[in-house]
């Protein structure tokens, strides 16, 4: 597709020139029952716009109250829509399908999808991962427009033939309805060689079965100990904040780093057994496989939340650290993993490639480390829905994991209260990090150095608020990048809200002077930029550049506010 991509790129102005001439009502007039239509008190239509060239059909989403994301591979159109597009709701990402990564990094759901004049262009043999990444980008009841054209081109970009039927049977493949196909229309630009039709797809519901699969580990899969519901909500934990961590997308499967699906399973547990000393398992008399004299027991002194990405460790606690995560591994693969199916024992959810790894004396909790221990391979459906109904299926664990310690021996005769219980299955101190983000603005105003709010400008008094941009009560964040500077006032007005996409705007040089400010050190900036990667989506794993962290955090604000239905400041 890359040449077809180059033609647009250099013929960008007279296409735009000859798009805008036709109006959108009459290029798909053919089906208009399926318009997006705003509903009162409703929010908007969230709608994809794929191959979307210099705006037209964007810009009248956008105009009808959609929120729009428009994706145009060729730079000099997507130039060209974002300026007929300016100061409307339309965000542009530079994607391209099949991948369409950064569209799918984003966590979100589409009530529309237009693939508008891009499908002829779709080699065969690409077609079927295309439909499956469209297919699974859509929300429950979302419809999928495909149109299709019949007639090839004479100016050197190339087709490929396109039917009906190939569409149909793709559809019957990933559980989409066909609710509508029109007939050849002729060509809207008078070409007589050129015809045209459109296929509207509808999503009844999720179509994946993984909702049920999920249900059934939680609810009805069979227990000895905790395992099976730590690596669930592990696995949810990690999707939900940090959708940076994937390190592959190949043939509908996502691998992530094990080594940061040991850490989190460390930091789960840590409050649970050194703190509230609560069994986990049916057999009082059976230890943990992870807890041993020489990993666990010597990082006692070490808090759940002193092992957050970006940590340096030196010395015995480094090695003592990676003898848990190892001991950690070992659990994790010879128990939930094994006895994690569904039907068929080899049926597994989960797979495993691991490395073997040497241990080093000094160790930073970065992507590179992370992934140095090989990877957990799972089903894209199944992070999707992970990411997508966190906020659902987290609360069902923990309610579950609650119960299966309530039927644990000793912990019934210790009566442990439902509040410890919950207490040590918090997965972030809220203040722990925000007091080092004080710190830091501290020690600049000793030093003569002005630090002021990033929402408004106004220089900071002695009092003042840290703020957490993505509220921490719906996605718990305590990275650099999520806490800025404020006055009390702003932070109490903002509240448990986030950002509009104009405030965060008119925020932007605020924001990357407060960055810039603050975190001026290599071992600072390496931090930040680690935390970032792993947490924000669309960053490449050497990010080293603010503004690129400010636009992934626009999206990231824009996915939570999708997910979470998070009102708005």
């Amino acid at each position: 597709m890359n040449k077809n991509i180059d033609f647009y790129h250099q013929n960008a102005s007279s296409l735009a020139d000859s798009y805008q001439q036709l109006s959108f009502e009459d290029v798909h007039a053919n089906w208009k029952p399926y318009w997006p239509v705003a509903g009162d008190g409703q929010p908007p239509v969230r709608v994809l716009d794929v191959g979307a060239g210099s705006g037209r059909d964007a810009r009248w989403f956008a105009k009808c109250g959609c929120e729009v994301f428009a994706i145009e591979p060729a730079k000099s159109l997507s130039l060209l829509g974002r300026k007929h597009t300016d100061a409307l709701e339309v965000t542009w990402l530079d994607d391209v399908l099949p991948e369409l990564k950064k569209v799918t990094d984003l966590g979100m759901r589409f009530d529309l999808i237009l693939v508008s004049a891009v499908w002829m262009h779709l080699a065969i043999s690409k077609r079927k991962r295309a439909f499956r990444k469209l297919a699974n980008l859509l929300a429950a009841n979302g419809k999928l427009v495909i149109s299709l054209r019949h007639g090839d081109f004479d100016d050197g970009r190339t087709t490929h033939g396109v039917s009906v039927e190939e569409l149909e049977k793709l559809a019957t493949e990933h559980a989409l309805h066909v609710c509508y196909k029109s007939e050849l229309s002729k060509d809207a630009m008078g070409r007589d060689d050129v015809q045209w039709q459109t296929i509207v797809f509808n999503l009844p519901d999720d179509g994946s079965g993984d909702l049920t699969k999920v249900r059934h580990i939680i609810v009805n899969d069979s227990k000895s100990a905790t395992y099976k519901l730590a690596l669930l909500r592990t696995l949810l934990r990690i999707a939900d904040a940090h959708p940076g961590a994937v390190l592959d997308r190949t043939d509908g499967k996502i691998a992530i780093p094990l080594g940061l699906v040991g850490l989190y399973w460390i930091r789960q547990f840590k409050r649970l057994i050194d703190i509230g000393d609560i069994q986990q398992n049916s057999n009082p008399n059976l230890g943990l496989g992870f807890v041993k004299p020489n990993g666990w027991r010597k990082l006692k002194h070490l808090g759940a939340d002193d092992l957050s990405v970006g940590s340096l460790f030196t010395g015995e606690d480094a090695i003592v650290l990676q003898e848990t995560l190892k001991d950690t591994l070992d659990t994790i693969i010879q128990n939930p993993i094994k006895f994690t199916y569904i039907g068929n024992k080899d049926n597994r959810i989960f797979g495993v490639a691991r490395k073997t790894k040497r241990k080093q004396s000094s160790l930073l909790l970065d992507s590179a480390f992370l992934a140095s221990y090989g990877e957990l391979v799972l089903d894209e459906s199944l992070w999707d829905c992970f990411r997508l109904y966190h906020s659902w299926i987290e609360p069902l664990v923990v309610n579950q994991w609650i119960r299966e310690m309530q039927s644990y021996s000793r912990n019934v005769e210790r009566n442990i209260s439902l509040e410890t219980y919950h207490d040590c299955l918090i997965w972030i101190d809220k203040d722990h990090d925000t007091r080092e983000v004080r710190k830091k603005v501290d020690v600049l105003r000793q030093c003569g150095t002005e630090i002021h709010s990033v929402w408004s400008g106004k220089k900071l008094r002695n009092q003042y608020h840290v703020d957490h941009c993505l509220p921490f009560a719906y996605w718990p964040n305590n990275d650099r990048w999520n806490l800025l500077p404020t006055t009390t006032n702003e932070n109490q007005e903002k509240k448990d809200r986030l950002p509009t996409s104009k405030r965060l705007h008119d925020s932007r040089e605020l924001i990357l002077d407060w960055w810039q400010t603050a975190w001026q050190s290599d071992q600072e900036q390496t931090r930040f930029f680690d935390e970032a990667v792993l947490s924000l989506p669309n960053l490449p794993p050497q990010c080293r550049n603010f503004d690129d962290v400010f636009d992934a955090m626009g999206l990231q604000v824009k996915g939570v506010k999708s997910r979470l239905l998070v009102r708005e400041w």
